[in-house]
């Protein structure tokens, strides 16, 4: 069997679906549609050089790998290759080949400092290791039964607090910019971000195919959005929170889980029947939180590193 790496091709259904479908058997935690790889591969900033790349034998998509620089991040030359291959055909070398291909575009584009997840099971994680990537910090996949599960009651916001949807601010959603421009800046992470960028947020999150801002629900304070819990949806019955947090004025009052409890309950009413997250493994107060909405850990990844040159 030959196994040609190229371009994803966007015009092409077959390859955005063969796309989908890899990352979906390999990674079923993360929401992932064809027109959400569009999206990103026409919106994300240039100065990313995003590359979606494909395996293909005999004419079908095998294997995926997504590369990219993190350009919001505050020290230049980190890179993220994410490569994911058909469970049923692991073994042949579609893996090494995406990596090879992957590598030598973000080296290239100044790219220094490599960083990928992997599935932290133990064929995977050699891989890694095989080529020259080094383990570092983990994350839990939480998975959450919508349809058969049990949701805490709904809460009354206290005094001064009011629940307002993410469709309340389609007019102007710089204020919600601003508290996740905040929150994403104290999140645990081997790179720091900094957003600054308006125009950009509102291309690759605001409008993202897969954000919901109808179930998205924000806390709010005297007027000032406070906490929030950011919905995505896949279109069918799988929903997501892409991003809970809190500005740091208001840590400690319960703000972000009473948004993400008023999301959850919506999302269910809404027919929606799985709930996904996500949480580093280091975070202690979401994990918490999370727990106490019934999730459960459901996978598990472990950032690896490798440094070029």
């Amino acid at each position: 069997m030959t196994v040609i790496i190229r371009d994803l091709r966007p015009d092409a259904r077959a390859d955005l679906e063969g796309f989908a479908r890899v990352r979906h058997l390999a990674l079923p935690f993360i929401l992932f549609t064809p027109d959400s790889l569009v999206h990103d591969l026409t919106h994300l900033h240039p100065d990313a050089h995003y590359r979606p790349l494909v395996a293909v034998a005999d004419g079908e998509v095998i294997g995926t790998a997504q590369v990219h620089l993190s350009h919001e991040s505050t020290e230049p030359g980190q890179g993220n290759i994410n490569v994911y291959v058909h469970p049923e055909h692991t073994r042949r070398g579609a893996g090494s080949l995406l990596v090879r291909a992957a590598e030598e575009h973000l080296a290239a584009h100044g790219g220094t400092r490599l960083y990928s997840w992997v599935l932290d099971e133990p064929g995977n994680r050699a891989f890694a290791e095989r080529h020259g990537y080094r383990a570092s910090r983990s994350a839990h996949f939480l998975r959450l039964d919508l349809a058969n599960g049990t949701l805490p009651p709904l809460q009354d916001p206290p005094p001064g607090v009011e629940l307002r949807r993410g469709s309340d601010y389609a007019d102007d959603p710089r204020p919600l910019f601003e508290l996740d421009a905040e929150t994403t800046a104290d999140e645990p992470g081997d790179v720091d971000y900094e957003f600054t960028d308006y125009a950009a947020w509102l291309a690759e999150t605001w409008r993202h195919p897969l954000f919901n801002p109808e179930l998205t629900s924000v806390a709010v304070v005297d007027g000032r959005p406070a906490a929030f819990t950011a919905a995505r949806t896949d279109g069918g019955t799988r929903y997501s929170t892409a991003m809970t947090g809190t500005a740091r004025a208001f840590r400690g009052r319960g703000l972000a889980k009473l948004a993400k409890n008023d999301s959850l309950h919506r999302a269910r009413a809404a027919g929606y029947t799985e709930a996904f997250t996500g949480n580093d493994t280091g975070n202690a107060p979401m994990i918490a939180i999370n727990e106490w909405f019934g999730y459960a850990v459901c996978g598990t990844e472990v950032r690896h590193v490798r440094e070029l040159g």
